[in-house]
């Protein structure tokens, strides 16, 4: 059953497949332009074991603020820093999101798409479920938040298990055509694209290692349509700084609580190599990447693709950790 909360003055639509018992709740974060519904292959499998609690990140999924036509001009223009950030100017943006017909969030300040930003929204989210100890599972974008969390919340978060989730290195030339590229995705969304004939199994083909069922790359194309441009924009380019690239190696360094990562030996977008480095600043690393599992014939969508080894490694995981 999906419920709403309102988080800082904004929805966050959430599911929680029981309520918490004495054992840690597990919490899914999905990635980027993603949305929780990649997750339900995992929980299927946990939920009669585990209370689940998955929810939508602000400006994506179903976490959004619709627009609202007697909102003053400004109430609804992005924000100038967010507008020079992407080098692309305010009016550019507001004529994509009309293009897009996405809804428009109304945001507090420049900074509320960063990492810091979403780990607050869920440290906020844990406390209104009354959700007094967690693990976090949290895919690519969604494993950075968890980190960011888990420094934030030591009391709160027992552990957290990084799915495709790397980094710590920044090549600028690379994370620049990242940016000039995810923009570029962004900016040239178009409603009717929905309804184009194969595009959903294009995107089933996608950042995989094996094509997956169609209906996740119908998913895809609903999840990025319907992202917030001021979310997807914002979040990637605060997230992907050499500011914070470097800090996230700290982040895991001083992290007290069982942390592990999932690589996929296929996944080009964060290769093995890049989750091994990230996870090497944990204690639990060792020598030997004793905190790393990596997953054949996986790409960059674990939790779809591989569902039952995600799953097994999470039991794992946490059967060590009790």
């Amino acid at each position: 059953m999906v419920n709403t909360i309102n988080i800082l003055g904004f929805p966050h639509a959430y599911e929680l497949s029981s309520p918490p018992s004495s054992s840690p709740v597990l919490v899914f974060l999905h990635g980027w332009l993603l949305s929780r519904a990649y997750w339900q292959p995992v929980i299927q499998r946990l939920s009669a074991d585990y209370s689940c609690l998955s929810y939508d990140m602000r400006g994506f999924g179903e976490s959004q603020i619709s627009r609202v036509k007697e909102a003053a001009p400004e109430a609804i223009a992005p924000q100038p820093s967010l507008a020079r950030r992407s080098r692309v100017s305010a009016t550019e943006v507001a004529a994509t999101e009309v293009a897009a017909e996405t809804p428009v969030a109304v945001i507090s300040t420049p900074s509320s798409y960063t990492l810091a930003a979403y780990a607050q929204d869920l440290a906020v989210l844990l406390k209104e479920l009354k959700i007094a100890k967690a693990w976090l599972v949290g895919h690519s974008l969604g494993g950075s938040i968890a980190l960011w969390t888990a420094d934030q919340l030591p009391e709160t978060i027992a552990g957290v298990i990084c799915v495709n989730v790397g980094g710590g290195i920044y090549i600028k030339e690379e994370f620049e055509k990242f940016r000039v590229a995810g923009q570029q995705i962004i900016n040239l969304r178009r409603q009717w694209l929905a309804y184009i004939p194969l595009l959903d199994v294009i995107l089933s083909r996608m950042n995989v290692a094996q094509p997956v069922a169609r209906r996740w790359g119908r998913q895809r194309l609903l999840d990025l349509l319907n992202a917030q441009s001021e979310a997807a924009i914002g979040t990637l380019l605060d997230s992907t700084t050499e500011t914070e690239v470097h800090y996230l190696p700290q982040i895991v360094s001083r992290l007290h609580q069982p942390t592990y990562f999932i690589a996929g030996a296929n996944d080009k977008i964060m290769e093995p190599q890049y989750v091994s480095h990230l996870a090497s600043f944990h204690p639990s690393f060792a020598c030997c990447g004793n905190n790393v599992v990596e997953i054949p014939n996986c790409g960059h969508l674990a939790m779809v693709e591989q569902s039952e080894a995600v799953v097994n490694e999470i039991r794992t995981i946490l059967a060590k950790s009790s």
